[in-house]
């Protein structure tokens, strides 16, 4: 029988059948968006996933103002969630770790270490004031059945605050996920403050772990956008650093373990690793003796989770239906929201003073009428409701609306010592009260968003102690993780071979590296290549330099003769490599087959040696040798093909004198926003700086510290004074000590150029920096917290001389400080160019050695290198 026969008889039999596929295509369907909306993904009306809806609603049923044993919550959570226990006390404990719906007893687990909360018969729980105050309305709730209809659940609780954002969400459906990252609670009130007045908002993340954010990549939350995120580091000394904030979704174990993996790796040196954390954060790394601990910050940040990268996904249901919304839109919604059930519940309120004004003026004219006397008169409801519809209708224009037989039902229910002991005095006091009330509550109407404004600042003012940022808005420079590598490998070469590598150990050592370098060489066929470190490579035959590449390194600069062909003419080049291809082969020469290296030389501060060329005798030549200064050549690219040193044939090139550096004074500037030193005119510009230069900065702490250079080097995030160190400029500090509660006054000279932290103020808790200078003749201007005093000036120079750094100081003065100003503070000077050296003579175009009888002309100068 055919499949058409047979479906025929199928519908003749009245069978409906449906083929595999379509239930699997309307099946999973279902199935996808039942996980979609029912359990990954947050709605936008109140920020909560089903589950979480339940427990809180769970919570305020049996919320007595007692806790609840978290067992008891997961087992009445049951009547309304369709799903394990487990799913219920997992969401229960995630929620109550947050520290906003829940006040929690006992071990509820620590995010900072990663252990988990005890079992849930051991924990208790209930909801905070917080929770209980925005979360719960039952007059503005939604209702509708639980999954077995025995019970009424809320399909959305009236949240009247971003409860989204403040708590972040993370869930993984069929084909969708979402991630919002939790928000500031206090930053929250403020941005909902500016969304009601109609300004923009940019709100950023805080985590709960602390640490420092780069949120430039953001994009508000929503897909595509990433945020880096690090752990806080301090140097404690040159051998430990100390790690007290986390990143967030890290915890302390996993951070070690990664700190552990890339020490095993090579990639970093730690001798030992403590975790000393206990209600905060404290892992303590010992570094080794030869290990640069600047450096090994940068490590950390490069090769473990010291450094993090987060790629948020913002998606909410709303209309039953997932859609993807930026954050501050997120907000502006939420706000939106927060509005409309302020508004719904002062016009429930508004309803119920209109009812209690109408009754109490029904109940006062229907006992001062004594409209009850009559009441024996009538034996049915009808008859009586009429003959109270007519005693009232000279008193309806005093009513705010029509009577009904209910109003008049409850008017017959008064008991008759009630009316007997009615007050009129009292009765019209209380329709004062209730008429106050609601000119209030109309007033807030008139003017719902300053209403709601003041909801907002309420809920700061009672909550938001406590709740500052704990996460660091930083910009982060980008760290170059071949930079940052431990030396962790070595490199051998077999130059007559062409082979190099690290597993060459038989063959000839050239330098220590990382297993990150990139490995240039050159080859005596004038032959260039760049090649990625490995064990073994090849770079080709007769290796006459070797080393590791440096990307834009534009000081090293390469000296080379070399012959064009078998018999070509010598020519001469200067050139640097600041960019290869990997793995391309490089021709240093014109191209002509049979070309030859005659002298090849490195120079990593831009030599330029002299140079003895030696001919080979020939009938006729009398000057079989001349000299050579590279000096005089131009420093071009790799592919120049160089200035004709001589057409005759060239026996060697031999060395005569070695160069001398030609290194300009380092322009630095200090970029406040990453706290790094740079050389791209990023931030405040600290002078130009020759190799034997230091950085002197203090911080507000009071501690000063010199330092080199180097743009690696870390400088705390409290620094007060950062400057090029001059050890002939005094020092000039005011400072708050206190110990003795007084502003102190002292000048000094650095006499110890440490690398380590130096306290120069009071080491009493509190005493903090006020100003620093090293002016030569500073004037300061003290503002008295008495206004009825005048601002007095001190010339600090004539005020107190010159001491120790170890001297406290002079006390600056008797009175109350306000605050201490500085007059005559400099501008900082603009960078101007210095040479370490004298100034290199102009660059001269060589002039081709003439044969014979003719003059040589003097070709230039070059680095040392290998003779060939």
């Amino acid at each position: 029988m055919s499949i058409e026969k047979e479906n025929n008889q199928e519908q003749e039999d009245g069978h409906n059948i449906t083929h595999l596929s379509g239930m699997y295509q309307n099946w999973f369907l279902d199935y996808a968006s039942y996980v979609i909306l029912e359990r990954a993904v947050p709605a936008i009306n109140d920020g909560l996933k089903p589950v979480q809806r339940r427990i809180l609603h769970s919570m305020w049923e049996m919320e007595d103002g007692r806790y609840n044993k978290v067992a008891n919550v997961i087992g009445n959570t049951m009547k309304y969630h369709p799903h394990g226990d487990a799913s219920i006390g997992d969401a229960l404990v995630q929620i109550g770790q947050k520290d906003l719906l829940f006040d929690t007893q006992g071990n509820w687990g620590n995010i900072l270490t990663g252990d988990s909360a005890a079992a849930a018969r051991y924990i208790e729980v209930r909801l905070s004031q917080f929770g209980k105050e925005v979360v719960f309305n039952p007059k503005t709730t939604e209702w509708g059945m639980s999954y077995d209809g025995r019970n009424k659940e809320p399909l959305k609780l009236p949240v009247k605050f971003p409860l989204l954002l403040a708590q972040g969400a993370e869930g993984i459906a069929v084909g969708l996920a979402c991630k919002m990252l939790p928000h500031n609670f206090n930053e929250l009130c403020d941005a909902s403050i500016a969304s009601l007045k109609g300004r923009k908002t940019d709100i950023q993340p805080d985590f709960i772990t602390g640490g420092l954010a780069d949120f430039s990549n953001y994009n508000d939350g929503l897909r595509g956008g990433k945020i880096r995120v690090r752990a806080r580091i301090s140097m404690l000394n040159k051998k430990t650093l100390v790690v007290t904030e986390i990143p967030f979704g890290c915890t302390t174990q996993s951070l070690i373990d990664s700190i552990l993996a890339a020490n095993d790796k090579g990639k970093i040196k730690v001798r030992k690793v403590e975790d000393n954390t206990a209600e905060n954060v404290e892992i303590v790394i010992h570094l080794s003796a030869d290990v640069s601990p600047d450096k090994t910050i940068d490590a950390l940040y490069a090769f473990t989770d010291c450094e993090v990268s987060i790629s948020p996904n913002a998606c909410i249901i709303e209309n039953d239906k997932p859609r993807f919304v930026g954050i501050n839109e997120m907000l502006k919604v939420s706000t939106q929201n927060t509005l409309a059930l302020l508004k719904k519940e002062l016009e429930i309120e508004k309803q119920e003073l209109e009812e209690q004004w109408h009754f109490s003026s029904l109940e006062k004219i229907f006992i001062k009428e004594e409209m009850y006397i009559d009441f024996k008169k009538y034996s049915n409801k009808e008859d009586l409701y009429k003959y109270l519809h007519d005693c009232f209708k000279p008193h309806k224009k005093k009513l705010l609306r029509e009577i009904t037989d209910n109003d008049l039902e409850k008017l017959t229910q008064i008991p008759m010592i009630r009316i007997t002991r009615f007050d009129t005095i009292k009765a019209d006091e209380k329709m004062r009260d209730i008429e106050d009330k609601l000119a209030v509550v109309k007033n807030h109407l008139a003017n719902l968003v300053e209403y709601a404004v003041e909801y907002f600042k309420n809920l700061k003012a009672k909550y938001g102690k406590g709740r500052e940022r704990k996460t660091e808005i930083r910009s982060f420079e980008t760290i170059v993780a071949k930079q940052v590598a431990v030396v962790n490998e070595k490199l051998y070469v077999n130059r007559d071979e062409g082979f190099a590598g690290t597993g060459l150990r038989k063959d000839e050592f050239v330098c220590d590296c990382s297993d990150m370098d990139d490995i240039i060489a050159f080859t005596r066929d004038g032959k260039m290549k760049v090649l990625k470190i490995s064990e073994k490579a090849f770079f080709g035959k007769n290796i006459i330099h070797i080393a590791v590449f440096k990307k834009n390194d534009s000081n090293t600069v390469y000296n080379m003769i070399y012959r064009d062909g078998p018999k070509g003419v010598a020519m001469m080049k200067r050139f640097s490599v600041t960019g290869v291809t990997r793995d391309k082969e490089y021709d240093l020469t014109k191209g002509a087959a049979g070309s030859e290296t005659l002298y090849f030389s490195a120079n990593p501060n831009g030599e330029a040696e002299i140079v003895t060329v030696f001919l080979k005798p020939l009938p006729g030549i009398r000057k079989l040798e001349f000299v050579l200064n590279f000096s005089e050549l131009a420093v071009k690219g790799r592919d120049v093909q160089g200035n004709v040193v001589t057409k005759l044939p060239v026996k060697k090139v031999v060395l005569k004198q070695k160069g001398v550096a030609e290194i300009k004074a380092a322009r630095i500037w200090f970029d406040d926003n990453v706290h790094r030193l740079n050389a791209d005119e990023k931030g405040t510009y600290l002078g130009e700086f020759l190799s034997e230069d230091k950085i002197l900065y203090i911080t507000q702490t009071g501690h000063y510290r010199v330092c080199g250079f180097d743009f690696s080097t870390h400088f705390d995030e409290d620094i007060v004074l950062i400057e090029k160190f001059d050890t002939t400029k005094p020092v000039s500090c005011v400072y708050y000590d206190a110990e003795n509660r007084c502003y102190m006054v002292k000048r000094f000279m650095i006499e110890t150029a440490s690398n380590n932290k130096v306290l120069i103020i009071s080491e009493s808790e509190g005493s903090a920096v006020e100003l620093v200078t090293t002016d030569a003749a500073p004037e300061i201007e003290i503002v008295h917290k008495d206004k009825g005093k005048r601002n007095k000036k001190i010339k600090l120079a004539d005020f107190i001389e010159v001491k120790g750094w170890k001297a406290k100081g002079n006390k600056l003065t008797e009175d109350k400080i306000k605050e201490v100003n500085l007059l005559n503070a400099k501008p900082m000077l603009m960078p101007k160019e210095t040479v370490a050296e004298t100034k290199p003579e102009p660059k001269k175009e060589i002039k081709p050695v003439k044969e014979e009888k003719k003059k040589k002309g003097k070709p230039g100068k070059e680095e040392q290198g290998s003779l060939f």
